[in-house]
């Protein structure tokens, strides 16, 4: 009497299955031939260090160290990469937590440090410049949305942040690290609490003498932050949305630039300071250009197409509009896993340029400095 519904079930399996494999396999077979010039890459070693002529942070974010620091460094420089972000992540559960995890001691050095440490000493080995970005994750809501229910409360969470925030400014004063972030995506503390925001800032600088920028994200928060003047950058988050459609073509994706660049520029001469993207990325799927913030799920092999020439138009499109304007400074690519093996599924629509065609786009813009 179970032979019928068994088989049954199993011919549904079975059916369920190739419908997946069918769909997946579809995704996987875009018809997009690129050229890869290698003759931009730099297998020196030595990075070329065309900051100091222009002025450009060619920049990365880069996780997974612990896969090999030479190599590790060795692809960067290849693909002209000068300036690295190292991202120390601070935790808590939700954007309603009263107070994060908060260091014990300022200035004494714990494990993780001691590995940031080693990595910044080799990257300015082979010449080349870091951002230190801490950033604050959560299990549940987004660090823009922090809500407390009063002032004291407020106080209490900011002093959890100000701990760890004087601790990494004495690490990147120890480190002689060229630029520190002082904050990611903290709408609701930066219109909540200015006078601290103000505080922290003049206690950073009295402990690390190196440049100094803030990450406000690309949706208007900039407008909130009354502490520019007290930044050598204004950092921005930069998942501007630029189109409406997917499979954009080159040109719809330099249209969808022209207003948000106006904007910036507004900024940079209202505050007489350089724009420089915090963070900047593009997944490799047909989607990416209209929610570019947009990480993605595990069902994205069934409801998305991938695309790396999506992702490589955006580059390009990106270093086309931008790359030449006197008041950018630059930016800092989302992300790059020293991990990373060359045809790893996993990161097929992820927002990796590694051995995607983005890759050498990038290669090919950061190869050159710009005269100024």
């Amino acid at each position: 009497m179970y032979k019928k519904p068994t088989f049954l079930y199993l011919f549904m399996i079975m059916i369920l299955f190739l419908i997946i494999s069918c769909a997946v396999h579809s995704d996987k077979t875009e018809d997009y031939t690129f050229a890869w010039d290698m003759s931009v890459e730099n297998h020196t070693g030595k990075s070329k260090d065309s900051y100091h002529t222009d002025g450009k942070h060619r920049g990365m974010s880069v996780f997974h160290w612990r896969y090999g620091k030479e190599d590790a460094l060795n692809q960067l420089i290849k693909n002209n990469i000068e300036w690295v972000a190292i991202v120390p992540f601070m935790y808590q559960p939700t954007d309603t937590t009263k107070v994060m995890h908060a260091r014990k001691q300022i200035g004494q050095w714990n494990e993780r440090d001691s590995s940031y440490i080693d990595v910044v000493t080799e990257i300015h080995n082979r010449d080349m410049h870091v951002m230190l970005k801490p950033h604050l994750w959560m299990d549940k809501g987004w660090r823009s949305n922090i809500k407390m229910d009063s002032p004291e409360e407020w106080d209490t969470w900011f002093d959890s942040y100000e701990r760890h925030m004087l601790h990494y400014a004495e690490l990147a004063q120890y480190l002689k690290i060229d630029l520190l972030c002082i904050g990611t995506e903290f709408r609701s503390s930066i219109k909540t609490q200015p006078k601290r925001w103000d505080k922290l800032v003049a206690d950073i600088k009295k402990i690390y003498q190196g440049k100094l920028t803030y990450a406000a994200n690309w949706d208007g928060e900039y407008n909130n932050v009354k502490f520019w003047n007290q930044m050598d950058y204004i950092g921005i988050q930069a998942y501007f949305p630029l189109t409406n459609k997917n499979n954009p073509t080159l040109g719809e994706i330099k249209e969808g630039w022209n207003s948000h660049i106006k904007m910036l520029e507004r900024l940079s001469k209202k505050h007489n300071k350089p724009i420089l993207f915090s963070e900047i990325g593009y997944r490799s799927d047909a989607s990416s250009t209209i929610e570019p913030w947009v990480w993605g799920s595990s069902l994205d092999k069934l409801t998305n197409t991938t695309s790396f020439e999506t992702q490589n138009l955006a580059y390009e499109a990106l270093f086309q509009q931008l790359w030449d304007k006197e008041w950018f400074a630059g930016m800092y690519f989302w992300q790059w896993h020293n991990s990373s093996e060359e045809g790893n599924e996993h990161e097929k629509m992820e927002f990796t340029p590694r051995y995607k065609p983005a890759e050498n786009t990038l290669a090919k813009w950061y190869s050159k400095p710009l005269s100024k």
